[in-house]
C-alpha cells in the first residue's frame, strides 16, 4: 500500500499549483499526484490556442468576482487573498514572465503554453512531488484501521494500478462525473453539469456569407432575463464572440431547459434605440439623397453586414437615398436595433469545452477550499459548481482555489 501526506487527484491546473505550493510550504511532505490519462496538464497545453491563457488583466476582486456566473460570491474573499497580481508575481519568481493583451487576456511572453507545462513539471520534480499517470480512480474512502490508530481519518485511494493512503485528500478532478459520483457517495451534494461556453448555431439569410463580420453589439435572449454587451462574431455555423458568449455563460441553465431552442434580438448599433436610428437615417437620407445606400456602409457597420440588413429591409441597391419611403427606413431602423434570430442549438467554442455544475458550493469553506462534510478534503477548480466566461478566468479560479488549500493544509 502507499502511503502518502497529501494525495491529489487530476493532474490538472488546480491539481498542480496546490502540490507545488504545498511542496514549496512545508518540503517535508510527501505529495503524489495520481492522473487517469498519459498525460498530466492537457487543458493547459491547448487552452489559449496553444498560448494558455493563466489570468486577466482584473486587479480589482469585485471586479474579478463578476466575471463568474457560478462562484462570483463565493470567489469574493479568497481573491483578497490571492488574485490577478499574484499569479503574475507567483510565476514571474519561478522564471515565467506574463504579458498583457489588449483585450486584459495574459500570456506567458513566449506564446507558447509549454512554457507553463514545463514551469509545473520542473518544479515537481524539483519538490519530489510523485506524479503518477494512467491511474484512474475508481473508489475513495476511508481505512477503518488506520481511522483507528489515529484522531484523524485516513484516505483510501483505490486506482486501476493500485491503492493508496493519506491524511489529506485534494479532488481536482474537474467536470469528470465519476469522480462526482464518488464525492456524492462521500456526502456531497452534485449539481448536474450543462455546457457553459458556447455558440449559437442559426441559420438567416441575413448573416450568410458573412463569416468573419465582427461588430460590437447589445443582445439579449427572448423569453428569459439575459442580455450581454461586446464584439459578437458571425461565423459560418452563426454567431459566436465575447457578447454570445457571456450569455451562453450566464444563461447556461436557461438555455438547457429550454434544449437551446430561442430567439434573440441584436441591436447592431449598441446603445442606440429605433428612434434614435430612424433620426440617424433620415439625416443620411438628406446628406446623401443622390447615391445609393449600398454605396457606402454607414453607421459604423462592416459593409457586408450593412448591405445584407439594406436587403432584409427591402431597400434594394438600385434604389437612392432620397427614394426611401418612411416605411423603409422604419424597416431599416428595426433591422439595425431589433434583429430578431432564432437559434437552434449550439457549438463548442473551440477547443474549450466549460461546463456549469459540480458540487454545491454550500458545502465548502472558501477561507480554505475545505469540505465542510468531510474533514481534510480539499476541492479545487471546476470540480466546484465555478464556473467563468473565457479569458482566463477558469484558471485564475485554478490558481486561487489551489493556493488557499496549500496554505490551509500547512497552517
Amino acid at each position: 500500500m502507499n502511503r502518502f501526506d497529501i494525495l491529489i487527484v487530476g493532474g490538472g491546473a488546480a491539481g498542480f499549483f496546490t502540490a507545488i505550493n504545498l511542496a514549496e510550504k512545508n518540503p517535508q511532505l510527501k505529495i503524489a499526484i495520481l492522473e487517469r490519462g498519459k498525460d498530466v496538464l492537457t487543458k493547459v497545453k491547448i487552452s489559449g490556442g496553444g498560448r494558455c491563457n493563466v489570468t486577466h488583466a482584473e486587479f480589482i476582486p469585485k471586479e474579478l468576482s463578476k466575471k463568474y456566473p457560478r462562484g462570483e460570491k463565493e470567489l469574493l474573499g479568497p481573491f483578497h487573498t490571492f488574485m490577478t497580481g499574484d499569479t503574475i508575481a507567483w510565476f514571474e519568481e519561478r522564471g515565467v514572465e506574463l504579458k498583457i493583451e489588449e483585450d486584459g487576456r495574459m500570456f506567458p511572453v513566449t506564446d507558447s503554453s509549454a512554457t507553463i507545462v514545463d514551469c509545473f513539471i520542473s518544479l515537481a520534480k524539483k519538490h519530489r512531488i510523485e506524479v503518477l499517470t494512467n491511474h484512474a480512480v475508481q473508489d475513495v474512502g476511508f481505512d477503518d484501521a488506520f481511522a483507528k490508530a489515529q484522531t484523524t481519518n485516513t484516505f483510501f485511494v483505490k486506482t486501476s494500478k493500485g491503492v493508496f493512503t493519506c491524511d489529506k485528500l485534494v479532488m481536482t478532478t474537474g467536470s469528470n462525473p465519476k469522480m462526482w459520483k464518488l464525492l456524492e457517495k462521500l456526502g456531497h451534494t452534485i449539481t448536474n453539469a450543462v455546457p457553459s461556453l458556447f455558440t449559437f448555431n442559426i441559420k438567416d439569410k441575413r448573416i450568410e456569407g458573412l463569416m468573419g463580420v465582427a461588430k460590437d453589439v447589445t443582445i439579449k435572449v427572448l423569453g428569459i432575463k439575459q442580455k450581454s454587451e461586446g464584439p459578437l462574431l458571425i461565423t459560418h455555423w452563426g454567431m459566436s464572440g465575447p457578447a454570445i458568449l457571456k450569455l451562453s455563460a450566464w444563461g447556461a441553465r436557461d438555455l438547457a431547459a429550454i434544449n437551446y431552442k430561442f430567439d434573440i434580438q441584436v441591436n447592431w448599433l449598441q446603445h442606440y434605440s429605433q428612434e434614435e436610428a430612424l433620426e440617424m437615417l433620415m439625416e443620411l437620407k438628406m446628406a446623401h439623397a443622390k447615391q445609393s445606400p449600398h454605396t457606402y456602409a454607414q453607421l459604423d457597420l462592416p459593409k457586408r453586414l450593412w448591405q445584407s440588413l439594406l436587403i432584409a429591409a427591402g431597400v434594394q441597391p438600385v434604389i437612392k437615398w432620397a427614394e426611401l419611403t418612411k416605411s423603409q427606413l422604419q424597416s431599416l431602423s428595426r433591422e439595425l436595433t431589433q434583429s430578431r434570430y432564432k437559434v437552434d442549438g449550439k457549438s463548442t467554442f473551440k477547443e474549450e469545452f466549460v461546463t456549469a455544475g459540480g458540487i454545491n458550493l454550500k458545502e465548502v469553506h472558501f477561507k480554505t477550499f475545505e469540505s465542510k462534510k468531510v474533514n481534510h478534503l480539499y476541492l479545487a477548480g471546476e470540480v466546484l459548481n465555478i464556473d467563468a466566461i473565457t479569458g482566463g478566468f477558469n484558471f485564475q479560479n485554478a490558481w486561487t482555489g489551489g493556493y488557499l488549500i496549500a496554505q490551509a493544509i500547512d497552517s
